[in-house]
């Protein structure tokens, strides 16, 4: 059982991993004098060197152990477990040994500072990856750490003096992947600070040695600068300071379930995020529609402060785990067919009893070349999968027949066979409406939630910068913001915005529970708390549009399946109001209609 916590000393002093019990912790390490594990006198010189022995076998074990990660499946809970196991408790002995051995191994071994980072490194990315596997926002809280350690004790520092490009792009590396996580974890002022740091080592990397990745280089620049700069919509503190806000899950974020309301008891277990529009904001096999989904479906991580004092949850896989706070996912960054499918079916096959399948498909639609006189759950198109890696015995596929169906689409009829379990789909992609043709053969219960497919030519040349459509799912008043041309906030306003989306989310909670005439699988989802969220946030987008007078066409409109009773919900008069009511807070009502919806 390997659980793990940090515990930060003085600033300046040296760190190290301490295992005790079932914690790790940094603490400061020994003064270089104090060595331990060797005898008298006159065996010294053999007991150093088996001390650098032990240390070397450690650090290759580590390597090796570290390497092996990459041959694990990415998909399925069951095989990762122990083994990641057991590359922490490597690293964990190899930290201690060196805390523990440093006067000899500085003498004998020549250990260098850039050395201790790199295994500090390691850890991070192990914590990072931790969390990609399991979903826990606490692991992201170790990551920054540890990545957070190695730049205040400038573990890094003297790489530059080295005649060694090799290890300055282990330097870069470690500045991007440290962004990555400050990112996940909204810390965007450090982030700032970071992007100008690595800005700085990447062109004194590039003067140095007369590289050839350059080119790469500037190109991570330029996408995270891009990243940052996605959200449309600023929230300015009084002193005109960018306030940063968070979507994630919070207490008190969603309306709770009340008496009476008969919901299902499904949990949604399990998430394919997938991501594949051309020409999308991007960072580090993330894009920006991936990146929001992401966070709307985590809660708020765990406070550091509150962590320290909680003992850490990673088990045994052999003993039951504890109950998952998060769904898990899993992030495709333009997949395959083949990987799609594979990971779909990975996904179906470990779905433990009445648990929810999530899939949110972010991708360029793909549409029908022809009318059959049938039309079936492949004749409307779908969305496009990735067809970069199409190689078959070496050669690329030609281009196939304009009769034959695209065969990089994911089509409706692809995603039936998994509609055996309770599926909840996402689709957000210029033909999302291939999925209106959807159909329920298993009777369990499904819902597909479609963006529009047109937006107003105003709104087009935002879309680089993420879709409109998720963007609603992710943060509705920034959406709401954006529509209305406005690009920035108060925090004083944003605040009573936020105050007024959580009375429209009780009504639109009350709408969906007590309509006659709703599909009951609405109601199958609405028990758990991150599909009654999207559910609520769905209705006042599509509530939103349908009143916006830049929305004119049917096609700008989000639309589901099955349909939800549009009276009960998207055009009913009090939802209307909360829409007016927060367009009059904003001095935008002249952008909606008033009144009664008669152009409908």
């Amino acid at each position: 059982q390997v659980p793990f916590q940090q515990d930060f000393q003085k600033p300046n002093s040296r760190i190290g991993f301490h295992k005790s019990g079932s914690k790790l912790r940094f603490l400061p390490q020994r003064a270089p004098g104090a060595m331990t594990g060797v005898g008298t006198e006159d065996d010294i010189p053999l007991g150093e060197r088996k001390t650098v022995t032990d240390f070397c076998y450690l650090l290759d074990k580590s390597k090796q152990l570290f390497n092996g990660l990459r041959d694990l499946p990415q998909y399925g809970h069951k095989q990762w477990q122990s083994y990641f196991g057991r590359t922490f408790d490597v690293y964990t002995k190899l930290w201690k040994f060196q805390q523990q051995h440093r006067q000899v191994l500085d003498n004998r071994y020549g250990l260098k500072r850039w050395q201790i980072g790199e295994v500090a490194s390691k850890i991070g990315q192990l914590y990072y990856h931790y969390y990609l596997r399991t979903s826990e926002t606490s692991y992201l809280n170790e990551a920054f750490s540890f990545y957070s350690a190695i730049r205040q004790r400038s573990y890094y520092y003297q790489v530059n003096k080295e005649d060694r490009p090799e290890l300055v792009v282990k330097k870069l590396r470690y500045y991007a992947r440290y962004i990555v996580v400050c990112l996940l974890l909204n810390k965007m002022d450090l982030v700032k600070v970071l992007v100008k740091e690595l800005s700085e080592e990447i062109e004194d990397y590039t003067q140095r040695f007369n590289t050839e990745d350059q080119l790469e280089w500037n190109l991570v620049l330029q996408e995270v600068a891009a990243f940052i700069e996605a959200d449309p919509v600023m929230v300015l503190n009084d002193d005109n300071a960018v306030v940063i806000t968070s979507n994630r899950l919070s207490e008190g974020g969603v309306p709770q379930l009340e008496q009476g309301m008969v919901v299902g008891q499904l949990t949604l277990a399990d998430a394919l995020i997938i991501g594949n529009c051309n020409n999308q904001v991007k960072f580090s096999e993330l894009t920006i529609d991936m990146f929001r989904m992401l966070q709307a479906l985590e809660r708020e991580p765990v406070n550091l402060a509150t962590q320290m004092n909680k003992p850490g949850t990673l088990q045994e896989p052999s003993e039951k785990p504890a109950k998952r706070e998060n769904p898990h996912k899993y992030l495709l960054y333009k997949p395959t067919f083949s990987q799609l499918y594979t990971f779909l079916s990975a996904s179906f096959k470990e779905l433990p009893a009445n648990s929810v399948l999530l899939v949110y498909l972010s991708a360029t639609g793909v549409f029908p070349t022809g009318h059959s006189d049938y039309e079936g759950p492949y004749d409307f198109g779908g969305v496009l999968t990735n067809s970069n890696r199409d190689v078959v015995n070496g050669e690329t596929v030609q281009k196939r027949n304009q009769a034959q169906k695209e065969m990089h689409c994911l089509h409706p009829g692809d995603l039936f066979p998994f509609t055996r379990k309770p599926l909840f789909i996402i689709v957000d992609s210029s033909n999302s409406t291939a999925y209106k043709n959807f159909s329920n053969l298993f009777g369990q219960p499904v819902v597909c939630l479609l963006s529009p497919t047109v937006y107003p030519k105003s709104m087009q040349d935002q879309s680089q910068r993420g879709s409109l459509f998720t963007l609603f799912l992710y943060s509705p008043l920034m959406a709401f913001l954006y529509v209305c041309g406005l690009s920035s906030l108060r925090q004083g306003m944003w605040e009573k915005g936020q105050e007024l989306l959580r009375k429209a989310y009780r009504d639109i909670g009350q709408m969906l529970t007590r309509s006659r005439a709703i599909d009951q699988a609405f109601l199958q989802f609405y028990g758990d708390e991150f599909l009654r969220l999207l559910l609520i946030r769905f209705v006042f987008c599509s509530a939103t549009l349908r009143m916006h007078k830049l929305f004119r066409e049917s096609r700008s409109f989000p639309e589901s399946y099955p349909q939800l009773p549009k009276q009960d919900t998207v055009e009913s008069n009090l939802l209307q109001k909360h829409i007016l009511e927060l367009a009059a807070m904003l001095d935008v009502q002249g952008l909606f209609y008033d009144g009664t919806l008669d152009s409908y």
